[in-house]
């Protein structure tokens, strides 16, 4: 399969050096680069992208704005959106933030010490539709829950307390980046299995897709649990 990829940052550096980054991949097209976010949705509309790399901040639009916007259009295919931050320790990028960037629907989340072989497997994993986020994300994640001691939505427990023991499962290895291969080795379980597991997830959760169900599972207070069970 052939990806075009659409490029949104407000930093030219930015812009280029994953254009030239993804450039190099036969099987990668950056079809154009912007900072603006109106622009983006034009963009998009022209070249149809299987993937969006946005910023959080751009022209006139915030990245999480831009996500919920492009998710509104009528496109065929669906974009996918990689969040690239381009720095981790920046005020914008707080829990609430990533938590809301991952709910409006975002299948990716990336920092700059992101490897050029881990962008491009964002790029491929996003537009297969399933969810990509770097281990140092998925920590960082997990850390801010338990320094801060977020406490879990409230009307998410029900939904949260009506799921399988296999279903649960899967939904914290998946919250917690992993592949459907790797969920299949971990579970000893088929992939076609895994694959079963996430569909039924996403139906009983109402959820669009693994991304939303990563967010779910960072709400719902299921990955704090999972911390302090591993660090007791």
């Amino acid at each position: 399969m052939h990806y075009r990829v659409l490029i949104c940052d407000e930093t030219t550096l930015v812009r280029d050096g994953l254009r030239t980054l993804l450039d190099a991949e036969s099987d990668i097209t950056v079809v154009d680069t912007t900072d603006s976010g109106q622009r983006a949705i034009m963009l998009v509309r022209t070249y149809r992208p299987h993937v969006v790399v946005t910023g959080l901040t751009l022209q006139g639009m915030l990245g999480i704005e831009l996500i919920r916007r492009l998710l509104r259009e009528e496109l065929d295919p669906v974009p996918r959106v990689v969040v690239f931050a381009t720095n981790e320790h920046d005020d914008t990028l707080t829990h609430d933030t990533l938590t809301n960037v991952l709910h409006a629907g975002a299948s990716g989340l990336l920092t700059r010490e992101t490897s050029r072989d881990d962008l491009v497997a964002a790029i491929r994993t996003v537009a297969s539709g399933q969810a990509m986020l770097t281990p140092r994300m998925t920590q960082r994640l997990l850390d801010w829950f338990r320094q801060h001691k977020t406490e879990p939505d409230d009307m998410l427990q029900p939904y949260a307390a009506a799921l399988t023991e296999r279903e649960r499962e899967v939904l914290l290895l998946t919250a917690r980046g992993m592949s459907t291969e790797d969920i299949g080795v971990t579970l000893s379980i088929s992939v076609a299995t895994v694959r079963t597991h996430i569909y039924r997830l996403r139906n009983k959760l109402q959820l669009r897709d693994r991304a939303q169900l990563v967010s779910f599972a960072y709400r719902a207070g299921m990955m704090q649990t999972e911390y302090d069970l591993a660090n007791n």
